[in-house]
């Protein structure tokens, strides 16, 4: 077996949350929106479609045929722009499976991804598209199985709805929770459970505490947590490391510094999300598959 099938990484390729904030003062953490890639068992699962998706497409057209399971937690036009523009998709013989929970207006992901791409929003429909799309309806609470991959769903509060999702193998957990709103008076049991003792939770930090209560422009009801929250629940999940994600595009590279030693200091395990950040997750390799490694390696 090799190398790459024993592996569990996760990598960053978009960190912001509501529009593309390229420029100066955003060079360190990035200005793409939401796109995470795991690689997981030789398996490529990538979750959200923002411009960050552009990049990661960019990087795979030297690796084709490509196939991957993409995610959408919801479709804001953050978490999907990017796929009108990911080229890898325009490709026949890439193969590419799409999950997507149905939207309260009855709508599929494959119909919104459609209607996204349609006159005058866009000058190609997503039939111009030559990859193998396959799309599949998510309900969140029921898992989804790759392989021996499982991927856990539950429902996120945000406004139009969102899906939060917990990749599982081997021991080892990942786990993607994005455009949540955290209540004010208990901690979400569906975010809780979705993060249980993960090696990695990647949580929708968009705002500060005083951001979110500012009296003269509250961000209750937006739909977006704190870092403060994001620590709360890692503490309470016994997560192993809480990545601080969905930037606020007003939040400059200074600012997010201070967010991040504020956020190690009450939890040595927060990191800070940035584009082209790597992470391992640990995993339980069989010892036969560890002898056949070594020794392929010698």
């Amino acid at each position: 077996m090799s190398r790459i099938e024993n592996q569990f990484t996760v990598q960053f390729w978009g960190v912001r949350g509501s529009i593309p904030c390229p420029g100066p003062n955003t060079v360190r953490y990035g200005g793409n929106t939401p796109c995470v890639e795991m690689q997981v068992a030789g398996k490529r699962l990538i979750f959200d479609g923002g411009t960050g998706l552009h990049v990661l497409g960019q990087s795979l057209l030297r690796q084709m045929p490509i196939e991957a399971h993409l995610f959408f937690t919801h479709s804001h036009w953050d978490h999907m722009q990017g796929f009108p523009f990911f080229v890898p998709g325009f490709v026949k013989g890439n193969n590419f499976h799409i999950y997507g929970a149905i939207a309260p207006d009855g709508s599929t992901v494959e119909q919104r991804l459609n209607d996204q791409m349609l006159h005058p929003n866009f000058p190609v429909p997503l039939q111009i598209m030559q990859a193998n799309l396959h799309f599949h309806d998510v309900q969140p609470g029921q898992p989804i199985h790759i392989n021996d991959i499982t991927v856990e769903t539950a429902a996120l509060n945000h406004p139009g709805e969102a899906v939060g999702y917990r990749v599982n193998w081997r021991g080892g957990a990942a786990v993607y929770v994005t455009d949540t709103e955290h209540f004010p008076d208990t901690l979400d049991e569906n975010v809780l459970w979705l993060a249980r003792n993960a090696d990695i939770l990647i949580y929708d930090s968009t705002y500060t505490d005083e951001e979110y209560h500012s009296p003269k422009s509250p961000k209750i009801g937006w739909g977006h947590s704190t870092w403060q929250e994001a620590v709360k629940v890692a503490k309470a999940a016994n997560v192993k490391t809480l990545v601080i994600f969905h930037h606020d595009p007003a939040h400059d590279d200074d600012f997010l510094d201070q967010v991040g030693a504020q956020a190690f200091a009450k939890f040595s395990g927060a990191i800070m999300a940035r584009e082209g950040m790597v992470l391992q997750v640990p995993v339980s390799v069989p010892l036969s598959e560890s002898f056949s490694v070594s020794n392929f390696s010698a």
